[in-house]
């Protein structure tokens, strides 16, 4: 891991979203939420293979979800780099209400206008969401030194949606910002007046620094 690029530039703080692995409802479609659901195998290996690659951008905190599927995925960061793991109930996975447990299709066919407007009922709204995740992230942060990156293991709704509001972007926009795959991370690095760019969304690989004509950090 010696030879990974930086992620950032130096002395400047990182944040780390990372969406835990594969689940047996994931691969059935079925609406997860709060619901305590584990990894399958292959969730297990995908976390294995991402602790490996992310242990390369030399994390200083580990933070998650108490939901298994998160725990878990954060463990496995966790052997690699020694470092111990928080975590933040507000870091669950959006409250599905009635949808928890029903596969897409079901959700559609029972829940048609709810569906469309995507309000589970008996669940959390994505401002709800927002706040709450978004809130969790600054906490955490306010806890990071300035050279100091932090991964944070949670759910794929929850990090979009938290991620939306520590970069300030209106409801109106929230779903611009694509979704994140099993395992995979988005990358966000502090820039000059504190505030946050997104320099990575939905990656596999390590982030690489962006050369080309690009305004960036440093005011090119």
């Amino acid at each position: 891991m010696s030879d990974a690029r930086p992620a950032r530039e130096p002395g400047r703080r990182c944040l780390v979203l990372w969406r835990h692995g594969q689940t047996a409802w994931n691969v059935e479609n079925r609406f997860q939420g709060k619901t305590d659901i584990p990894l399958d195998e292959t969730g297990i290996q995908q976390a294995n293979r991402a602790a490996r690659l992310l242990a390369g951008l030399r994390p200083t905190q580990l933070l998650a979800s108490p939901l298994q599927r998160a725990s878990v995925t954060a463990a496995s960061l966790a052997e690699v780099t020694g470092l111990p793991v928080r975590y933040d109930r507000d870091l669950i996975e959006r409250d599905g209400g009635e949808w928890e447990g029903l596969t897409g299709r079901e959700i559609r066919a029972r829940y048609p206008a709810e569906h469309a407007a995507w309000q589970p009922p008996g669940g959390e709204t994505s401002a709800q969401v927002a706040k709450r995740v978004g809130t969790a992230l600054d906490r955490a942060l306010d806890d990071l030194p300035p050279t100091g990156t932090l991964v944070v293991a949670s759910h794929g709704a929850a990090l979009r949606l938290g991620m939306s509001h520590l970069l300030g972007l209106p409801e109106s926009v929230w779903e611009r910002l694509g979704g994140l795959s099993n395992c995979c991370w988005s990358v966000l690095t502090e820039m000059r007046d504190g505030g946050w760019r997104l320099a990575e969304h939905n990656a596999g690989t390590l982030p690489e620094p962006v050369l080309g004509d690009d305004r960036t950090d440093n005011g090119a």
